[in-house]
């Protein structure tokens, strides 16, 4: 497979499952676009890993139809869009307020939205293309304890599962990945907020975050990044409005 010629965009993309992601479309040839918040690390990862950066909040409408603009100025259209830039925190209902519920709305959901808008209107002009959002497990089943949290990543496979009924027939695929935990800078912070909540000792708190995966182990960034290139080849083109679990076996 190849992807030569094609512009990809990968919010999120500085760190973590992003930059797997986006390290492994550029490996295929791909032009890659990584957008966060961060300058710093942003560059830190163009520069490395041969990317190109553009900060962009995708909480924030003007900066992602400005800085997707910018993007398909620069390298034409977006025909990979990786909306993958989200947060991860646990609340208990009762404890959630009305900045805590937007808060995590306005970047798991909202941010998904305006990202795969903005980047329709390129992908739209071309004869092929593929979103790819990144879900999680809890999408597809309750997060104990992340009532917020999972209401938002189920959110996101309904609009990508929407996409698809609107788009088929098209030369347009709209699917969801839906990983467990994954070793990333997430999961430290995971484990000191269960460690604050319980008393648990870190050991305590790491079993908890490791044993809720099934096969026992973290998943790598590299295994969702694999994910996301099989979606991109010949191959998968009749794969469209799905939830992909890579999640270590059956929930």
């Amino acid at each position: 497979m190849t992807l030569t010629g094609k512009h990809a965009l990968v919010t999120g993309g500085g760190t973590g499952i992003g930059l797997g992601i986006a390290r492994a479309l550029a490996d295929q040839g791909a032009q890659v676009t990584i957008t966060g918040r961060r300058a710093t690390v942003l560059d830190e990862a163009a520069a490395t890993h041969g990317l190109f950066a553009q900060v962009m909040d995708v909480t924030d409408e003007a900066s992602v139809a400005d800085g997707i603009a910018a993007a398909v100025a620069a390298r034409g259209p977006v025909q990979i869009c990786v909306p993958n830039a989200g947060i991860a925190e646990g609340r208990a209902l009762h404890k959630t307020d009305s900045a805590f519920w937007r808060r995590m709305m306005a970047t798991n959901l909202d941010g998904a939205f305006l990202t795969i808008r903005e980047s329709l209107t390129s992908m739209r002009q071309t004869d092929w293309g593929r979103v790819i959002a990144v879900s999680s497990i809890a999408g597809l089943r309750g997060l104990k304890g992340a009532p917020a949290y999972t209401a938002s990543k189920h959110g996101l496979i309904g609009l990508i599962k929407g996409l698809a009924a609107d788009y088929l027939g098209k030369p347009y695929t709209f699917n969801a990945l839906c990983p467990a935990y994954v070793d990333t800078e997430i999961v430290p912070s995971n484990i000191a907020r269960i460690m604050e909540r319980t008393g648990m000792s870190r050991e305590e708190a790491e079993k908890i975050v490791i044993g809720a995966n099934p096969h026992g182990r973290l998943i790598t960034s590299e295994e969702v990044a694999e994910a996301a290139l099989w979606l991109c080849a010949p191959q998968s083109a009749s794969v469209n409005g799905q939830a992909i679990q890579i999640a270590g076996g059956e929930f």
